[in-house]
Formats: structure tokens, C-alpha cells, sequence
């Protein structure tokens, strides 16, 4: 059994996953617009252009998404990706990265766990938590 995250994007899924691609190093491994779907009967409505579904390689995991019809859309609560770096630079590099257009929830900095730790969602709706974890003593 595996599991994967699922997010719902308000129209900008496509742009999301190029982003996510092209500054996270993900790898986007599927993606298919409305207007490309091979059976259009049971289809949620939408623009054509909108992504039906898509898959990224990312973090070793894979992320899927879609978009949603905009009036359904609203922005992530209560779940956060949580990206883990190599190394403190790492960490701010990424967090300031996606938290441009965003919004804040706590600003990247040191914690008792984390030598960095942030959160915030992105201007596409997608909450994240940013880490780089400091080494704990085993239980």
C-alpha cells in the first residue's frame, strides 16, 4: 500500500507542476487536459484547457493533481507538503522560491527540531512546510 498525495488546483494546475518541475526538481510524469480525455461522458465540467489529471515525480514521492471547477476551489487547510532539504541554504532557497505570491505562516527559521523550518502556501493554493531537520537523539 502506498500513499499519495491528491491536490485540487482552482486553474493553474498545469502552471503549479511546471513550477514545481522546473524550480524543485520534479519530474512531471503524466498530464492530460479535458479536451484530451479519451471518454468525455462522466467528466467533471470545465474548460477544456483545465488538466483532468496529472502526476509528478517529486521528493520521491508522487504528487497528483487536477483542477477543480473555480467556484469549488478553495486553498489547502489543515494538510501541508512537507519538503525536506539537505542543508539550511537548501531550505531557504526553496521556501523563499515558493513563497513568492504566497502567503506566509511562519516565516523560515531556526526551532528546536529544524535547523530551518517555514510554512506557507503558494500562490497556487498548495500549503508547504519547508525543513531541514536537526539531528534528534534516538528514542
Amino acid at each position: 500500500m502506498k500513499l499519495h498525495p491528491y491536490l485540487n488546483y482552482g486553474g493553474n494546475c498545469a502552471e503549479a507542476f511546471r513550477f514545481y518541475e522546473e524550480h524543485l526538481g520534479g519530474k512531471i510524469t503524466f498530464m492530460m487536459t479535458n479536451s484530451q480525455m479519451p471518454n468525455p461522458q462522466g467528466a467533471l465540467p470545465g474548460p477544456p484547457d483545465a488538466i483532468m489529471y496529472a502526476s509528478i515525480e517529486l521528493g520521491g514521492t508522487r504528487v497528483m493533481g487536477n483542477d477543480v471547477p473555480p467556484e469549488r476551489f478553495q486553498p489547502m487547510r489543515s494538510f501541508y507538503l512537507c519538503l525536506s532539504t539537505e542543508n539550511d541554504a537548501e531550505a531557504e532557497h526553496v521556501y523563499n522560491l515558493l513563497a513568492e505570491g504566497g502567503e506566509i505562516f511562519m516565516p523560515i527559521q531556526e526551532t528546536f527540531f529544524a535547523t530551518r523550518f517555514g510554512m506557507l502556501r503558494d500562490r497556487f493554493g498548495a500549503s508547504w512546510m519547508i525543513i531541514h531537520e536537526r539531528p534528534m537523539p534516538a528514542a
